[in-house]
């Protein structure tokens, strides 16, 4: 008979779960989390930097503060969801308009040095959609749009399986919508986000004498009349970039996160009818607009997990 050494007949330690991680890098704000193969944050930190001013060294040092949440977690890799143009296999931030100094900004190496783990940066509005796809309203769906609203304004496109832009692509944050328009932080004039971002909200309600700091929940809870001809400029705004994509690839289904879900049920209503009305061909699904509703919308950090989910 042949014996078997103690050791030998101790049952193995349990596989540590895996772990994702996540960077949402927007103007003036970084987000890391911490998150598991099931799309729960299980941590999470913020930083933040001055937009406007920042040197390249502000955003490092803000960078580092909100990567310390990696420190007591072994993570499978970082997904960095950025606004703005990235370059996703050189790992930059290339282009933003409201921050200078993340022109050209190296973020996977700056972060991977940081964490030494694998790092991967892509568009936010690609990898917003993947968290709804993965975690989010659109599981178990080929086709669909995802929208971030509110200081930040982008959609991204589900068709068939496949996300449509190109890698580090736009986000119709600047397809223009008013050929005589204001003049955008881009250099244009009409852009999409001239109208349907917090910026337009609230110099419309101070033009309207509503206040200086209003915001979309304070406009919609307040009860004036006139406040709600605001709410449904807004929303009417903000379908005038989303018809473009219903005409385009008729999503059917979108998904509006951010500043959108303050704005109630009539601002849900307005956006969908628009939707409904911009159907083009017969048999194209009958678009429905769902609103987020989560507490903290994470659908970024969920496309960065996503990113890495993908990848593992």
């Amino acid at each position: 008979m042949r014996l078997v050494p103690e050791a030998a007949r101790q049952p193995a330690a349990p596989a540590a779960p895996r772990r994702l991680g996540a960077v949402e890098l927007v103007p003036g704000r970084i987000t890391a989390a911490v998150l598991s193969v099931a799309g729960r944050v299980l941590d999470r930190t913020e930083s933040s930097y001055d937009a406007a001013t920042a040197a390249p060294a502000d955003i490092d040092r803000a960078l580092a503060q909100a990567a310390g949440v990696f420190a007591a977690h072994e993570v499978q890799g970082i997904g960095v969801a950025a606004a703005g143009l990235v370059d996703p296999d050189a790992g930059l931030i290339l282009e933003v308009n409201d921050v200078p100094a993340l022109h050209g900004y190296p973020v996977t190496e700056r972060l991977g040095a940081l964490t030494g783990t694998g790092v991967r940066v892509e568009h936010r509005a690609r990898l917003q959609v993947l968290g709804d796809r993965w975690f989010g309203a659109g599981r178990g769906r080929r086709t669909f749009a995802s929208v971030s609203t509110g200081e930040v304004l982008g959609v991204g496109v589900l068709y068939d399986g496949e996300v449509m832009a190109p890698p580090g692509g736009r986000s119709g944050a600047h397809m223009t919508v008013s050929a005589s328009g204001e003049r955008c932080t881009c250099g244009n004039r009409g852009c999409w986000k001239t109208l349907a971002t917090t910026g337009w909200l609230r110099a419309r309600a101070r033009a309207a004498g509503l206040g200086e700091a209003m915001s979309l929940a304070g406009l919609v809870h307040g009860g004036d009349a006139l406040a709600g001809q605001v709410v449904e400029e807004y929303a009417h705004n903000l379908a005038l970039g989303l018809v473009n994509v219903q005409q385009l690839f008729a999503p059917g289904l979108f998904i509006l996160h951010g500043e959108a879900r303050d704005g109630g049920v009539r601002f849900r209503t307005v956006v969908e009818e628009r939707l409904r009305d911009a159907v083009a061909f017969a048999g194209a699904e009958r678009p429905r607009v769902l609103v987020g509703t989560a507490a903290v919308d994470d659908v970024a950090l969920l496309g960065g997990a996503g990113l890495v989910l993908s990848r593992l």
